[in-house]
Protein backbone atom coordinates (compact mmCIF):
# COMPACT_ATOMS: atom_id res chain seq x y z
CA UNK A 1 0.00 0.00 0.00
CA UNK A 2 3.05 2.41 0.68
CA UNK A 3 4.64 1.91 -2.89
CA UNK A 4 1.20 2.31 -4.02
CA UNK A 5 1.14 5.95 -2.32
CA UNK A 6 4.14 6.79 -3.13
CA UNK A 7 3.99 5.89 -6.83
CA UNK A 8 0.72 7.71 -6.87
CA UNK A 9 2.34 10.84 -5.38
CA UNK A 10 4.90 10.78 -7.60
CA UNK A 11 3.19 10.37 -10.64
CA UNK A 12 1.13 13.96 -9.10
CA UNK A 13 4.45 15.45 -9.08
CA UNK A 14 5.67 15.01 -12.12
CA UNK A 15 2.53 15.81 -13.84
CA UNK A 16 2.74 19.38 -12.58
CA UNK A 17 6.10 19.84 -12.98
CA UNK A 18 7.71 22.78 -14.67
CA UNK A 19 9.26 19.92 -16.97
CA UNK A 20 5.84 18.38 -18.19
CA UNK A 21 4.51 21.88 -18.71
CA UNK A 22 7.11 22.88 -20.93
CA UNK A 23 6.79 19.60 -22.86
CA UNK A 24 3.13 20.40 -23.57
CA UNK A 25 3.45 23.64 -25.34
CA UNK A 26 1.40 24.50 -27.94
CA UNK A 27 1.90 25.87 -31.63
CA UNK A 28 1.51 29.09 -30.73
CA UNK A 29 4.83 29.25 -28.38
CA UNK A 30 8.31 29.57 -29.98
CA UNK A 31 11.83 28.60 -29.22
CA UNK A 32 13.69 31.90 -30.58
CA UNK A 33 16.93 31.72 -32.10
CA UNK A 34 18.53 34.68 -30.63
CA UNK A 35 20.77 35.39 -33.87
CA UNK A 36 17.50 36.49 -35.68
CA UNK A 37 15.88 39.51 -35.40
CA UNK A 38 12.66 39.67 -33.13
CA UNK A 39 8.95 40.12 -34.06
CA UNK A 40 5.99 41.16 -32.17
CA UNK A 41 2.71 40.88 -33.75
CA UNK A 42 -0.59 42.33 -31.36
CA UNK A 43 -4.16 42.36 -32.65
CA UNK A 44 -7.44 40.76 -32.62
CA UNK A 45 -8.79 37.15 -34.24
CA UNK A 46 -8.30 38.75 -37.75
CA UNK A 47 -4.57 39.35 -36.55
CA UNK A 48 -4.88 36.13 -35.19
CA UNK A 49 -5.97 34.30 -38.44
CA UNK A 50 -2.68 35.59 -40.29
CA UNK A 51 0.55 35.45 -37.23
CA UNK A 52 1.54 31.45 -37.70
CA UNK A 53 1.59 32.16 -41.54
CA UNK A 54 3.99 35.26 -41.21
CA UNK A 55 5.92 33.10 -38.70
CA UNK A 56 6.30 30.09 -41.43
CA UNK A 57 6.65 32.76 -43.86
CA UNK A 58 9.88 34.52 -41.99
CA UNK A 59 11.36 31.44 -40.81
CA UNK A 60 15.02 31.89 -40.13
CA UNK A 61 15.00 34.90 -41.06
CA UNK A 62 13.05 35.91 -37.23
CA UNK A 63 11.40 35.12 -34.57
CA UNK A 64 7.32 36.02 -34.89
CA UNK A 65 5.72 36.22 -31.57
CA UNK A 66 2.13 37.18 -30.77
CA UNK A 67 0.58 37.03 -26.95
CA UNK A 68 -0.40 34.12 -26.02
CA UNK A 69 -1.95 31.48 -23.09
CA UNK A 70 1.30 30.69 -20.83
CA UNK A 71 1.24 26.92 -22.47
CA UNK A 72 1.32 28.17 -26.01
CA UNK A 73 -2.04 26.58 -27.22
CA UNK A 74 -4.12 29.73 -27.67
CA UNK A 75 -3.13 32.72 -28.80
CA UNK A 76 -4.23 35.81 -26.77
CA UNK A 77 -6.68 38.34 -28.65
CA UNK A 78 -5.12 41.61 -27.67
CA UNK A 79 -9.24 42.81 -27.90
CA UNK A 80 -9.89 46.96 -28.29
CA UNK A 81 -7.59 49.68 -26.68
CA UNK A 82 -9.34 49.72 -22.96
CA UNK A 83 -7.41 46.27 -22.81
CA UNK A 84 -4.83 47.40 -24.73
CA UNK A 85 -3.44 50.24 -22.06
CA UNK A 86 -4.30 47.97 -19.57
CA UNK A 87 -1.76 44.87 -20.84
CA UNK A 88 0.67 46.65 -22.92
CA UNK A 89 3.41 46.29 -20.66
CA UNK A 90 2.75 42.34 -20.17
CA UNK A 91 2.85 41.77 -24.06
CA UNK A 92 5.88 43.87 -24.45
CA UNK A 93 7.52 42.04 -21.48
CA UNK A 94 11.55 42.37 -21.09
CA UNK A 95 12.10 41.19 -24.78
CA UNK A 96 13.97 43.30 -27.08
CA UNK A 97 11.57 44.28 -30.13
CA UNK A 98 12.92 45.14 -33.90
CA UNK A 99 9.50 45.32 -35.39
CA UNK A 100 6.18 45.48 -33.48
CA UNK A 101 3.00 45.16 -36.34
CA UNK A 102 -0.08 46.62 -34.38
CA UNK A 103 -3.87 46.76 -34.87
CA UNK A 104 -6.75 47.87 -32.41
CA UNK A 105 -10.15 48.75 -33.74
CA UNK A 106 -12.46 45.82 -34.54
CA UNK A 107 -13.42 45.55 -30.81
CA UNK A 108 -13.54 49.06 -30.20
CA UNK A 109 -16.05 50.12 -32.52
CA UNK A 110 -18.68 46.89 -31.81
CA UNK A 111 -21.78 47.51 -29.03
CA UNK A 112 -21.78 46.36 -26.04
CA UNK A 113 -23.84 46.15 -22.75
CA UNK A 114 -21.43 48.77 -21.24
CA UNK A 115 -18.88 51.16 -21.81
CA UNK A 116 -15.69 49.56 -22.01
CA UNK A 117 -17.19 46.19 -21.49
CA UNK A 118 -16.67 42.89 -23.39
CA UNK A 119 -20.00 41.53 -23.16
CA UNK A 120 -21.69 42.18 -26.68
CA UNK A 121 -24.91 43.80 -28.04
CA UNK A 122 -26.70 43.15 -31.20
CA UNK A 123 -28.44 46.37 -30.22
CA UNK A 124 -27.84 49.85 -32.11
CA UNK A 125 -28.94 51.49 -28.91
CA UNK A 126 -26.35 50.13 -26.63
CA UNK A 127 -22.45 52.12 -26.38
CA UNK A 128 -19.74 51.37 -28.09
CA UNK A 129 -16.86 50.01 -26.58
CA UNK A 130 -15.08 52.71 -26.87
CA UNK A 131 -16.24 56.09 -28.89
CA UNK A 132 -13.53 57.83 -31.36
CA UNK A 133 -12.38 59.91 -28.90
CA UNK A 134 -11.82 57.66 -26.39
CA UNK A 135 -10.15 55.13 -29.19
CA UNK A 136 -7.80 58.41 -29.76
CA UNK A 137 -6.96 58.46 -26.21
CA UNK A 138 -6.15 54.89 -25.10
CA UNK A 139 -3.94 54.96 -28.85
CA UNK A 140 -2.03 57.14 -27.74
CA UNK A 141 -1.25 55.82 -24.27
CA UNK A 142 -0.48 52.40 -26.47
CA UNK A 143 1.66 54.01 -28.84
CA UNK A 144 4.07 55.76 -26.32
CA UNK A 145 4.63 52.69 -24.65
CA UNK A 146 5.26 50.84 -27.77
CA UNK A 147 7.88 53.93 -28.45
CA UNK A 148 9.60 53.27 -25.72
CA UNK A 149 10.96 50.04 -27.20
CA UNK A 150 12.86 51.13 -30.29
CA UNK A 151 11.47 48.89 -32.45
CA UNK A 152 10.36 50.04 -35.90
CA UNK A 153 6.41 50.03 -35.72
CA UNK A 154 3.75 49.10 -38.44
CA UNK A 155 0.11 50.01 -37.71
CA UNK A 156 -2.06 47.93 -39.83
CA UNK A 157 -5.70 49.77 -40.71
CA UNK A 158 -8.46 48.36 -39.02
CA UNK A 159 -10.33 45.91 -41.76
CA UNK A 160 -14.04 46.38 -43.28
CA UNK A 161 -17.21 45.24 -41.70
CA UNK A 162 -19.74 44.24 -44.62
CA UNK A 163 -23.48 44.83 -44.14
CA UNK A 164 -25.47 42.06 -42.52
CA UNK A 165 -22.77 41.05 -39.99
CA UNK A 166 -24.50 38.72 -37.62
CA UNK A 167 -24.09 38.61 -34.11
CA UNK A 168 -22.40 41.61 -32.42
CA UNK A 169 -23.38 44.98 -33.59
CA UNK A 170 -20.92 46.60 -35.71
CA UNK A 171 -22.04 48.84 -38.77
CA UNK A 172 -19.99 49.07 -42.07
CA UNK A 173 -19.10 52.81 -41.82
CA UNK A 174 -17.15 52.57 -38.56
CA UNK A 175 -14.07 51.36 -39.77
CA UNK A 176 -13.33 54.16 -41.79
CA UNK A 177 -14.10 56.99 -39.30
CA UNK A 178 -11.63 54.58 -35.94
CA UNK A 179 -8.89 54.18 -39.06
CA UNK A 180 -8.84 58.18 -39.53
CA UNK A 181 -8.36 58.74 -36.07
CA UNK A 182 -5.79 56.38 -36.07
CA UNK A 183 -3.74 57.35 -39.38
CA UNK A 184 -3.69 61.03 -37.40
CA UNK A 185 -1.95 59.61 -34.51
CA UNK A 186 0.44 57.44 -36.57
CA UNK A 187 1.52 60.38 -38.75
CA UNK A 188 1.96 62.80 -35.96
CA UNK A 189 4.66 59.89 -34.54
CA UNK A 190 6.20 59.02 -38.11
CA UNK A 191 4.77 55.56 -37.88
CA UNK A 192 4.21 53.49 -41.00
CA UNK A 193 0.64 52.69 -42.03
CA UNK A 194 -0.11 48.92 -43.22
CA UNK A 195 -3.45 49.78 -44.59
CA UNK A 196 -5.31 46.55 -44.51
CA UNK A 197 -8.33 47.95 -45.19
CA UNK A 198 -7.80 49.37 -48.89
CA UNK A 199 -5.74 46.09 -49.65
CA UNK A 200 -8.91 44.22 -49.01
CA UNK A 201 -11.65 46.41 -49.60
CA UNK A 202 -12.46 45.57 -53.02
CA UNK A 203 -12.24 41.62 -52.45
CA UNK A 204 -14.37 40.94 -49.39
CA UNK A 205 -16.65 38.64 -51.43
CA UNK A 206 -13.52 36.50 -52.35
CA UNK A 207 -11.54 36.43 -49.23
CA UNK A 208 -14.06 37.23 -46.38
CA UNK A 209 -16.57 35.34 -45.01
CA UNK A 210 -20.35 36.17 -45.86
CA UNK A 211 -21.73 38.12 -43.15
CA UNK A 212 -18.73 38.31 -41.59
CA UNK A 213 -15.79 40.25 -40.29
CA UNK A 214 -13.48 37.07 -40.60
CA UNK A 215 -11.85 35.70 -43.40
CA UNK A 216 -11.66 32.53 -45.14
CA UNK A 217 -8.37 30.24 -45.01
CA UNK A 218 -7.43 31.96 -48.40
CA UNK A 219 -7.97 35.38 -46.88
CA UNK A 220 -6.18 35.11 -44.04
CA UNK A 221 -2.73 34.02 -46.39
CA UNK A 222 -3.41 36.97 -48.38
CA UNK A 223 -3.16 39.16 -45.56
CA UNK A 224 -0.54 37.14 -43.85
CA UNK A 225 1.77 37.88 -47.53
CA UNK A 226 0.46 41.47 -47.39
CA UNK A 227 2.21 41.59 -43.71
CA UNK A 228 5.47 39.74 -44.12
CA UNK A 229 6.08 41.78 -46.86
CA UNK A 230 6.03 45.45 -44.90
CA UNK A 231 7.75 43.51 -42.10
CA UNK A 232 10.19 42.17 -43.87
CA UNK A 233 10.83 45.65 -45.81
CA UNK A 234 11.18 47.10 -42.34
CA UNK A 235 13.78 44.46 -41.11
CA UNK A 236 15.63 45.18 -43.83
CA UNK A 237 15.73 48.50 -43.55
CA UNK A 238 16.74 48.46 -39.89
CA UNK A 239 19.61 45.76 -40.77
CA UNK A 240 21.28 48.73 -43.12
CA UNK A 241 21.00 51.34 -40.43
Amino acid sequence: MQKLLFAATALVLFASSPLLAQQKTGVWAIEPDPSLPNVLILGDSISIGYTLKVRQALAGKANVFRPHTADGTKAENCSGTTKGVEAVDRWLGDRQWDVIHFNWGLHDLKHVTEPGGNKVSSKANDPLQATVDQYTKNLEQIVQKLEATDATLIFATTTPVPPGTSGVLREPESPPKYNAAAIKIMRDHDIQVNDLFSFCQDRLDEIQRPKNVHFTDQGSQELAEQVTAVIEKALHEKSMK
